[in-house]
């Protein structure tokens, strides 16, 4: 089983996927830890898409696996085949609380005020906030649902307001299901 979740920046997807592949006894690989070069302070310098190609191949290996995250056009090579796409559908305001929480967790004071790390998360926030807006020109639900729009693979969309144990045991029902009931173009409902 090879799965791959996606969705805005803090909607849920890593938990989902990290809690997935635990259940199913399946690697999981993160993008983030591929797209970005290891820098101090972090997230300052993109790795190259062919480089991040070859590692994610590379980590995911040839058994089944589950991979979270967002390509944005770079890395479809890498679910060509997969069994089922999920996508995390979680609102800007719940998702802007869970990245202020989660950023102050990982880094402390580096991104208050006078912290190294401040612009560079005043900077994060602003992307991550203008993801439902139409007229965004970076990676926004516009450009998933397109692309969400001309995928094979089953589509199960999935509601990140939910508890972590919701997400997963609406996702491992539908994985139980298999792709033939997720319904028109291969989109499944989040009951």
């Amino acid at each position: 089983m090879r799965i791959y979740i996606t969705g805005a920046s803090c909607a849920g997807v890593t938990t989902l996927g990290h809690n997935l592949a635990c259940s199913l006894n399946l690697r999981h690989v993160d993008v983030d830890d591929f797209y970005w070069l290891p820098t101090n302070p972090p997230f300052t310098t993109k790795r190259p898409p062919a480089e991040r190609v070859c590692l994610i191949e590379q980590a995911l290996g040839d058994q089944g696996w589950v991979l979270t995250g967002s390509f944005d056009g770079w890395g479809d090579a890498l679910i060509a085949h997969v069994d089922l796409i999920v996508f995390v559908i979680t609102p800007t305001p719940v998702r802007l609380e869970r990245l202020a929480a989660r950023e102050q967790q990982r880094f402390g004071n580096r991104i208050a005020p006078g912290g190294d790390m401040h612009a560079i998360h005043l900077a994060f926030r602003e992307w991550a906030s203008q993801y439902d807006d139409p007229a965004f020109s970076s990676r926004s639900r516009v450009r998933h649902e397109a692309w969400l729009s001309r995928q094979t693979a089953p589509v199960l969309r999935v509601d990140g307001e939910r508890s972590a144990e919701d997400m997963l045991a609406h996702t491992l029902r539908a994985v139980a299901r298999g792709p033939h009931t997720t319904g028109h173009r291969g989109l499944a409902d989040n009951r």
